[in-house]
């Protein structure tokens, strides 16, 4: 999954608990200690390539370098 991938590749060091929920009729949430970051339900589509990853990057990574930077 790219989305999970991306985060974890890029700022494992910073998110302490990550959960991707899937189920039934194309449920897809991905949340990051505990906030919805992004919800298929709500924007009514999946997530493009590397969307998930900028959100987190506009909310939680103001200052913080990827990881292994």
């Amino acid at each position: 999954m790219s989305a999970v991938s991306d985060l974890l590749s890029n700022y494992q060091h910073v998110i302490s608990s990550l959960t991707l929920h899937t189920g039934g009729s194309g449920v897809f949430d991905v949340v990051v200690d505990g906030e919805t970051l992004y919800s298929k339900a709500e924007t009514g589509r999946h997530a493009e390539d590397g969307e998930v990853l900028a959100l987190f990057e506009s909310r939680w990574a103001d200052g913080v370098a990827r990881y292994g930077e």
